[in-house]
């Protein structure tokens, strides 16, 4: 049974850094995209970035609010993925998840909730002075 754990979440001061982890336990992988989405107070769970599978080269897909800030990567050796989260403000507060995605191979991820289908239970993370 495949399952996904995130740690790493903290209180952080605006402006600082902080990296999130995703640890799988299943088997391949590396045959899985990975995706992290964040759900803030009162609001709506968004995606934040993915990373695809060894088959398409691990791409790496961002949405706007974390373009040149934050960075995903992956070890597939440690069957963990990454999310460094960067130069952060009040407003990334939230309940950072990770999940693996459906498809792999050549599929460009828009980084949707309906392209993944097992999530973790979600690691904190709170920026305030």
């Amino acid at each position: 049974q495949v399952q996904l754990a995130e740690f790493g979440g903290g209180l952080v001061q605006p402006g600082g850094s902080l990296r999130v982890s995703c640890v799988f336990s299943g088997v391949q992988f590396q045959n899985f995209a990975i995706g992290w989405f964040r759900q803030a107070p009162g609001k709506e769970r968004e995606g934040v970035a993915v990373i695809g599978d060894s088959i398409d080269g691990e791409k790496k897909y961002y949405a706007d609010s974390a373009k040149d800030r934050f960075i995903v990567s992956r070890d597939n050796g440690k069957k963990t993925a990454y999310l460094q989260l960067n130069r952060l403000t009040p407003e990334d507060t939230a309940v950072y998840y990770c999940a693996r995605g459906i498809y792999s191979g050549n599929y460009h991820y828009r980084i949707a909730e309906d392209e993944f289908n097992v999530w973790g239970q979600g690691t904190q993370v709170t920026v305030s002075s």
